[in-house]
């Protein structure tokens, strides 16, 4: 089982990155709220990445799954969050667009509304969240707050822009009409992939 690796960051995508370790390259997850931070370090010429992963594999899930943290808390709390009826790995990986201690103060203060809000987390899921999860959790609550979130929508929103203006001809206020209905229509995008879908999805109509 693998808890931890150390190694050479060759390619970073949308919800996983591709590391180098001893000559071999795993593909590993990453949470929304992480993947911004690694691609700015990434940006920044910082090449070396030590992760704690969470090692994921069950009859139903053959083929293992590594889900990588910078911090052995957030590792943690993703284990207990999986813990939660209807709740794997990738559908956590995705619903994880805030910091832990954010989700974790939700929980503890039994803030449904505030978990609606992440991806893939309906009322029914909301509540079994707090359900589950309310009284294991406030170590994570007192994690610093971190103002993350904008960050990452920023990020993938100019990525998307820059793309429909350079590459594909679209002018300035286009694009940005474009990406503006998209986010109005699919509040809960969190990704350049999930945006171009739902720019396309509106251009057919």
């Amino acid at each position: 089982m693998i808890s931890y690796l150390k190694g050479e960051l060759i390619e970073t995508f949308d919800d996983r990155i591709t590391l180098l370790v001893g000559g071999m390259g795993y593909d590993v997850l990453i949470p929304a709220y992480l993947i911004n931070e690694i691609k700015e370090d990434e940006n920044k010429g910082m090449k070396e990445l030590k992760l704690y992963i969470s090692y994921n594999q069950t009859e139903r899930q053959p083929k293992p799954i590594l889900v990588g943290f910078k911090h052995p808390l957030d590792k943690k709390f993703f284990e207990l969050f999986i813990s939660v009826e209807d709740i794997g790995p990738t559908a956590a990986i995705k619903a994880l667009i805030r910091p832990v201690g954010d989700i974790a103060r939700s929980i503890e203060e039994k803030d449904s509304k505030a978990l609606r809000q992440l991806k893939g987390i309906g009322e029914r899921k909301a509540e079994k969240i707090i359900a589950t999860l309310k009284g294991k959790v406030a170590m994570y609550a007192l994690m610093p707050k971190i103002e993350a979130a904008s960050e990452v929508v920023e990020d993938f929103r100019k990525e998307v822009e820059d793309v429909l203006i350079a590459q594909l001809g679209h002018k300035l206020t286009e694009a940005r009409n474009m990406i503006e209905e998209a986010m109005k229509r699919n509040p809960r995008i969190v990704s350049s992939e999930e945006l171009f879908e739902e720019v396309y999805r509106g251009q057919k109509k």
